[in-house]
């Protein structure tokens, strides 16, 4: 059987969909608590892993626009209490903006120990910027914002740096043939 290569609007529709949809999941894993996925009381950070993903091999702007939108509707499903803020919105775009200045391909060549070493990185940012808010704000005491900032941080950079290949490897192959 011959193999007929796509034409490139079917490719580019078919990267499209399967983008959005990646970035849906991202969203749709964030309640889910697996046996064995939770590190005291906190699971990856999925989101903050696919903006990385995303954000490695394009410019800052997409890095920013992507990390902004999938923040927000983050901040949307969970944050619906306290009224709307942009915590993850202002938090995944500084993640995205950073990643994409790396420029890994010129510095690091390894893809699955940088990677897992940038969402480390990407996930203590991203905390400290939510922790900062939360101290702009004032609606909790400073001292409980930061103990559990040390918490939060160290929880979620070692979960999420754990599971970002499993996300980076399909995505960047994907993306790669677009």
């Amino acid at each position: 059987m011959v193999r007929r290569p796509l034409n490139s609007s079917l490719l580019r529709g078919r990267i499209l969909l399967t983008t959005v949809v990646s970035a849906v999941m991202a969203l749709a894993l964030l309640p889910l608590r697996w046996p064995g996925m939770e590190l005291a009381g906190i699971a990856p950070d999925w989101p903050l892993i696919w903006v990385v993903a995303w954000s490695i091999k394009r410019p800052p702007w997409q890095g920013l626009i992507a990390g902004i939108a999938l923040g927000i509707c983050q901040d949307g499903l969970v944050n619906p209490s306290i009224g709307w803020w942009p915590s993850h919105g202002l938090s995944l775009g500084t993640v995205g903006f950073l990643t994409a200045l790396l420029q890994k391909d010129r510095l690091i060549q390894e893809d699955f120990i940088s990677v897992a070493l940038i969402v480390f990185a990407m996930a203590v940012i991203a905390e400290t910027v939510m922790a900062i808010q939360w101290t702009v704000m004032g609606q909790r005491p400073l001292g409980q914002i930061w103990f559990d900032h040390q918490r939060l941080a160290l929880a979620s950079a070692i979960l999420s740096s754990l599971w970002a290949p499993l996300v980076y490897a399909p995505l960047s192959r994907l993306w790669q043939s677009d």
